[in-house]
């Protein structure tokens, strides 16, 4: 069973854009090919008409419309466009002639690749923004969402001679609405970066990732782009990269289907990702001495270190067998190679194993997706280079709940408990199947307990959204010291340069990454709560008790577990078939007790700026949340197996 669900975009785009053209009964004469994706998630793409004119189109996934955006009257071969904001100016690079074109018909003074600034708004002036034999990508910069439609526009674009710089655009409104470039000269321009040798746009946030040589490894760097207009370098990390500094490699710069397969052999295969809660990693495919095996190395920016996996290949015969193909999932990074495998690795916590999900056969498919060019430029979004299509993906409920119930590996079982909880949060149907599923494989489970899982990895994903970073502090799983071994899969682990960070009142992704980094540097694993302690506590306080009577602690210790109790949500009368927290006993509101005492003191420690009321309130929530999860499974448990409350007063 496919473990991804996948949605193709060309779909709607093809149903739509047979409005412009008219089509030939030549092969291929309409076939489409995406070349970009903008900010605001719209897409524009080319194809061939009648008389094999060029056409460009836009289309916008959220109303499903298309629209007509310019027609060279020639065959081209379109290597990048991009249209502002406004959609008054349209960027286009396109390579003229090939090389033996050019022999053939005496056109050596010719330059190969044309770069255009065009006016849309209506159609109107061309302006020549580069006319060489290297090849050039352009992208505009937007502005933040919302904003007012401006006189100016920012373009960047990129050189294959490894520089790349920012265009000044200055537009005016004429009579009836037209709108032109105002700048009658040369256009103003300012240098972004030099000597790269890999560079990655990412066209939401609108950051600019590069790589330059340093000795014989690699330094990336990131440039951020500002509402204002303005720029500046943010990042700078050192990467125990290899790179041929001879082949430029450009990732989300739009997207040159011949070019990029005749390239990619020699090119870096590698693609940043960032998720939300501020992660960083560096995906590569790496070079392997051996021809049945693959490698491919996650550095972890955010955590200090990379995992390096190596794969023994299944089937080695196959001539397509190129490079591991990475997808952008948010809480996940997939790491795929078409009929081989899928490795799943969670971003937050990749450390341990048990995070970490490996499918091979046809739970590692993902749809029809079996080409070997594949890029990941939005979240959850794969583009297929090889034949210009974009599917959306996204991560199966009811495939991942299947794994769980039949896979007989802990290891699988113990991964898909954690996906499931962590990509689909806390819904009540998921809970229920889950639990269902404890209470079938309980003696199944040789290397976890399920039931200790599950309530842990719940309380997590429930708690951790109330506060910024409460999810370094609260424990997501009971199995620190879990080894799992994957069949075929050796991984080897170390430790790399913390990322240095320059900024100034930054917000969101920033800010994030910051507070990862300084976890690290204060030793991380030390942050999360445990309850060693308290068990010991629970303990003693338990034998003190019969020898001792009621001391200040101990009654503000009980005062505790009242608090929670009558935090607890009110059951309706069905529920209460369930006979739980009905009766006083002194161990459990012990226990209760001391873990609110506990877990505030390990949250004040680290948590002094959010105040004491708010972590009072959180550890409550924290405590009461538990006891939910316990009263759940029992009920679950109950009405499963039609169970009488009797049972349990014993």
């Amino acid at each position: 069973m496919e473990l991804f669900f996948i949605l193709l975009y060309m779909e709607d785009i093809e149903k739509a854009h047979s409005i412009f053209i008219t089509k030939d009964t030549s092969e291929n004469s309409s076939a489409l090919y995406i070349v970009n994706v903008e900010r605001n998630g719209k897409i524009i793409y080319t194809w061939k008409g009648n008389q094999r004119n060029t056409h460009i189109g836009l289309y916008d996934p959220q109303t499903k419309q298309n629209e007509h955006l310019y027609m060279f009257e020639r065959d081209l071969r379109i290597i990048s466009c991009s249209i502002n904001n406004e959609r008054t100016l349209l960027a286009v690079s396109f390579r003229q002639y090939t090389e033996e074109e050019r022999v053939s018909q005496l056109l050596q003074s010719v330059s190969k690749y044309l770069t255009l600034l065009i006016e849309i708004h209506p159609i109107n002036n061309v302006r020549v923004l580069k006319a060489v034999d290297s090849c050039v990508r352009v992208q505009f910069l937007y502005p933040v969402e919302g904003r007012n439609t401006s006189t100016e526009s920012h373009l960047l674009l990129v050189s294959e001679d490894k520089y790349i710089e920012q265009f000044e655009i200055h537009v005016v409104a004429e009579e009836e609405q037209k709108v032109v470039i105002q700048n009658s000269g040369q256009l103003p321009r300012a240098r972004v970066a030099d000597d790269l040798i890999w560079a990655q746009w990412d066209m939401v946030e609108q950051r600019l990732f590069y790589m330059v040589p340093k000795e014989s490894k690699s330094t990336l760097k990131c440039v951020q782009f500002y509402p204002d207009e303005n720029f500046n370098s943010i990042l700078e990390s050192p990467l125990d990269v290899s790179v041929n500094d001879t082949q430029l490699k450009l990732v989300n710069f739009g997207y040159d289907y011949c070019e990029d397969q005749d390239v990619a052999a020699k090119s870096l295969n590698l693609q940043v990702f960032t998720s939300k809660a501020g992660g960083l990693c560096v995906c590569c495919s790496l070079a392997s001495d051996s021809p049945d095996e693959i490698t491919y190395s996650i550095y972890f920016l955010h955590k200090g270190y990379n995992k390096t996996f190596t794969v023994s290949l299944e089937r080695t015969e196959s001539h397509q067998l190129k490079e591991v193909a990475f997808i952008n999932l948010d809480y996940y990074v997939a790491a795929y190679l078409p009929g081989q495998f899928l490795h799943l690795l969670n971003i937050q916590h990749p450390d341990l194993l048990c995070y970490s999900l490996f499918l091979t056969g046809e739970d590692a498919r993902i749809g029809t997706l079996q080409n070997y060019s594949i890029l990941s430029p939005l979240m959850s979004t794969v583009l297929d280079c090889h034949i210009g299509s974009m599917y959306a993906v996204s991560i199966s409920e009811s495939a991942l709940l299947h794994l769980l119930q039949n896979s007989k590996r802990d290891s699988e079982r113990l991964a898909a408990l954690h996906c499931a909880l962590l990509y689909f949060q806390h819904t009540e149907d998921l809970e229920m199947q889950i639990i269902w599923w404890i209470s079938e494989n309980l003696s199944t489970c040789h290397s976890f307990d399920p039931i200790q899982e599950f309530i842990i990895a719940s309380l997590y994903c429930r708690m951790c959204p109330e506060t910024h970073n409460l999810d370094k502090l609260l424990p997501y799983t009971s199995l620190l010291d879990w080894i799992g071994i994957i069949p075929g899969v050796t991984c080897a682990t170390d430790i790399i340069p913390l990322p240095v960070l320059e900024f100034q009142n930054s917000k969101d992704f920033w800010k994030k990454l910051n507070s990862n980094l300084e976890s690290v540097k204060y030793a991380e694993p030390h942050l999360h709560y445990h309850n060693d302690v308290l068990r010991r506590e629970w303990r003693n306080l338990s034998e003190e008790r019969e020898e001792r009577p009621t001391t200040a602690y101990l009654r503000n210790i009980f005062e505790n577990a009242r608090k929670v109790l009558s935090h607890l949500d009110t059951w309706d009368s069905e529920e209460r078939l369930v006979p739980l927290f009905q009766e006083e006993d002194f161990q459990q509101q012990l226990l209760m007790g001391l873990m609110v005492a506990q877990l505030k003191d390990h949250l004040m420690r680290h948590l002094q700026y959010v105040g004491r009321k708010k972590i009072d309130q959180i550890v409550l929530d924290y405590v009461a949340n538990l006891l939910n999860l316990v009263h759940q499974i029992m009920k679950e448990v109950w009405r499963r197996y039609h169970l009488r409350s009797c049972i349990f007063c014993l």
